[in-house]
């Protein structure tokens, strides 16, 4: 009986912990979002969205962050399609073209966790370092390049995982039938297209959200980018700076700023569960 209770106790006190660490993360977001609602919504307005800085905006003066939000899309959509531009074939290549379990594929994947993990300021540093080597000055293309190299592996490794869940008989059905390796690839990549697009949402929402990769890349222009070698303005950048402002009424703006770029994450978090629901009845 005591052995009975002893587990019977330990099954508690996990239950215990479990639901404390729920309540505690759930605290935190809605803390986090509520304080971005209290202080940002009384702030945010059409002129915010439609408009770009006007002279001194930064220091309480007029005008908005159109300038900003559409840097950010910029950035991130060019970066994320180039990593999946990218990384797909590279996936294809490791899962398919080479023998699974060798050497090269073992070591391919070792070298994406790594750098998967490596923080975004770290590859800001090297494409500043690179940029300055080739006398590139800060621009939409050098913010670009950054998070590309930035979003490569989030796109490899998560293709890399769906490829993994793919039956086995679907493999060697196609073989079966007389598909080359190619032809297999093109079976593999639709079974999985809803995880795809689930992936490249998950690239997309990194590259928007960051900050560290591209303070030294992109520079920053009150100015909408028209060419690849002006300078951006990042809706995370803009945050930052406004938050450095000791006027009040500018850093309201840069809670309401942050409730813009929450909102836009969140429509991605949504998008990204709807299509992982797809996959599953896709694979059901």
């Amino acid at each position: 009986m005591s052995n009975i209770n002893r587990r019977l106790r330990k099954e508690k006190f996990a239950k215990i912990l479990m639901q404390g660490s729920g309540i505690i993360i759930t605290g935190s977001l809605f803390f986090i979002i509520g304080t971005i609602l209290y202080k940002g919504l009384p702030y945010l307005s059409l002129d915010m969205i439609t408009k770009t800085p006007e002279g001194g905006f930064y220091v309480g003066k007029g005008g908005g962050i159109l300038n900003a939000i559409l840097g950010s899309l910029y950035l991130a959509g060019l970066s994320t399609l180039l990593a999946t531009i990218i990384g797909i074939p590279i996936c294809i290549y490791l899962n398919i073209y080479s023998k699974k379990g060798s050497r090269i594929s073992r070591f391919s994947k070792l070298i994406f966790d790594v750098l998967f993990g490596v923080p975004s300021i770290v590859y800001g540093a090297i494409a500043f370092s690179i940029m300055v080597w080739l006398g590139v000055r800060a621009s939409l293309i050098g913010g670009v390049i950054t998070i590309t190299l930035l979003t490569i592996p989030i796109v490899v490794r998560t293709l890399d995982e769906l490829i993994q869940t793919i039956p086995t008989d679907l493999g060697h059905i196609t073989t079966s039938l007389g598909a080359t390796r190619w032809e297999s690839a093109k079976v593999m990549i639709t079974y999985i297209k809803p995880g795809l697009f689930t992936a490249i949402l998950l690239a997309f929402g990194r590259a928007i959200g960051d900050v560290a990769g591209v303070l030294l890349t992109t520079g920053f222009s009150d100015n909408i980018p028209i060419y690849l070698d002006e300078p951006t303005a990042t809706l995370p950048l803009a945050i930052f700076f406004q938050l450095s402002s000791p006027i009040p009424e500018v850093q309201g703006r840069a809670y309401a700023s942050a409730l813009i770029l929450t909102i836009i994450i969140l429509l991605i978090v949504i998008c990204t569960q709807y299509l992982a629901s797809r996959q599953k009845k896709h694979r059901a």
